[in-house]
């Protein structure tokens, strides 16, 4: 029997779903080569075949530090991971997970089938969305009243010792601003959690990094037109970085509610990202067997 590395070749798996589920058709994975599925039992994975040169052991460790290389494959993976979980169920896969050949493919589904089920289960007719919450950045920023900045007198030379109590209260606005900012993330944070399934809180993003997320063309949830059609914006710290599990029904519910705590914290810009399949639920609780 004739295998894929026997050609040069290995299997790529994107995503763990139910056999029999319809993916939808024409998907393109990574190289532009075609996707389709590879059957165990109640299970299928989405694979495709990528180039070995590239992908095996040790290359793929080099690749990986090739950031033109890592970001072409990890726009090509959420591809095929997201165009097939706004049509079934998915359970992702990490990033460049590699087989030998279908049987190892098929091998790997046999062993883990109870959990991949029991995630399947769990992760049936949800998708995630992103939330992001920043400090509103000088320029971008709607204070509440009271917390202007001391401004500098208009006439008249400043004494060492003014200038020393005006940057004491400068700092002390900034710092109850940024408590108060605290606050009202942690505040957004609870509140969704309570509207969605689960949740997920990740690692804050560079708010440098944020204009890469915006390239994706999600609009913010102050209504903002997508990356491309709007002005660069300068983004303050980043105060929450959550991911939530909803239901595919309750989105438009959960989108308003992310525009209504929009509305409310002025002192934040909010940002919402998705739906997306749901890669930050691929854990099994700690009550499950």
């Amino acid at each position: 029997m004739t295998t894929p590395h026997d050609n040069g070749g290995l299997m790529y798996a994107y995503a763990v779903l139910r056999s029999g589920a319809r993916p939808p058709g024409g998907l393109l994975g990574i190289g532009d080569a075609p996707v389709h599925t590879v059957a165990e039992g109640p299970l299928a994975a989405l694979v495709s075949t990528v180039p070995a040169a590239e992908f095996d052991q040790p290359q793929v460790r080099e690749r990986l530090e090739d950031l033109a290389w890592l970001e072409s494959t990890a726009r090509a993976h959420r591809r095929v991971v997201d165009e097939t979980a706004a049509e079934v169920g998915v359970l992702p896969l990490r990033l460049v997970t590699v087989y030998h050949d279908e049987d190892s493919v098929r091998a790997v589904l046999a062993a883990n089938a109870e959990r991949f089920e029991l995630l399947l289960a769990r992760l049936d007719g949800r998708l995630e969305w992103g939330v992001k919450a920043y400090a509103r950045a000088s320029g971008d920023s709607r204070p509440a009243a009271g917390h202007e900045s001391a401004a500098r007198p208009a006439a008249g030379p400043e004494s060492g010792r003014d200038f020393l109590r005006r940057r004491l209260r400068d700092r002390k606005v900034r710092d109850t601003a940024r408590q108060e900012s605290d606050g009202l993330a942690r505040a957004v944070h609870d509140t969704l959690t309570q509207a969605a399934e689960e949740s997920r809180l990740h690692r804050p993003q560079d708010p440098r990094l944020a204009e890469a997320v915006a390239a994706s063309g999600a609009a913010d949830a102050d209504g903002h037109a997508p990356a491309g059609t709007r002005a660069a914006v300068t983004r303050g710290a980043n105060l929450l970085n959550g991911a939530y599990l909803v239901h595919r029904e309750q989105a438009g519910e959960f989108a308003e509610r992310v525009g209504e705590l929009a509305a409310r914290s002025p002192a934040l810009r909010i940002e919402l990202t998705g739906p997306w399949a749901p890669y930050s639920f691929t854990d099994l609780p700690e009550e499950a067997p």
